[in-house]
């Protein structure tokens, strides 16, 4: 892989989170960002993940705010929490897949290759539709976990198909050794912004 190649990363964040708990580690987000940097020109790397309206406290919101100021576009919608009426179950409506797939068609002009972070098949269509535009597309999820967290159809899609497991060594953390707000630097970094990119964050 040349090191001036341009790669773009979108997380979704729900979905790797859920991967990384399957395989009995945290990711250390600061490291990822670090591995993904040393493989070439890192354009962007979105977080996409959904936060409940009206809730007080969210145990996602400490790592959203570290990310927002540590490198990372961190895009947010708010979804509602409500009782399913058949089933009496609380369930949440939100998705943030549109959101995704949007961004990463109009990206995909400007980089060589994505790198998706889901195991959701949704997006098959989406890495479909990027590699006709000439982009590479590596998938990270994984399949070694009961049941595999990758669907079968986005993983034959993809161009590169990468287990999580095998990164385990280089972007991964033991959930002990989470770390504490101290980490949050004071000032965000030039280009980041909560919710949507901001005109400025656009490329031309």
């Amino acid at each position: 892989m040349s090191s001036f190649e341009k790669i773009a990363l979108f997380i979704d964040g729900s979905n790797l989170h859920a991967t990384s708990k399957a395989l009995g580690f945290d990711i250390d987000y600061r490291r990822l960002l670090s591995e993904f940097r040393g493989r070439g020109a890192l354009i962007r790397a979105f977080y996409y993940t959904t936060v409940i309206e009206d809730q007080e406290y969210s145990s996602i919101r400490p790592l959203i705010d570290w990310l927002d100021y540590n490198g990372y576009t961190v895009v947010t919608k708010l979804t509602k929490e409500f009782v399913d009426a058949t089933t009496g179950r609380r369930k949440v409506k939100g998705s943030m897949d549109v959101d995704l797939a949007v961004t990463a068609m109009e990206l995909a002009e400007h980089v060589d290759q994505i790198v998706l972070f889901s195991g959701d098949g949704d997006f098959r269509s989406l890495v479909e539709a990027v590699q006709r535009r000439g982009v590479r597309v590596t998938v990270i999820s994984t399949l070694a976990s009961q049941p595999p967290m990758i669907a079968d159809e986005l993983r034959r899609q993809a161009d590169i198909f990468v287990d999580l497991a095998e990164l385990k060594p280089r972007v991964g953390r033991d959930p002990a050794e989470r770390p504490g707000s101290r980490e949050v630097r004071q000032q965000p970094p030039q280009f980041i912004a909560r919710g949507t990119a901001s005109r400025s964050d656009r490329l031309e």
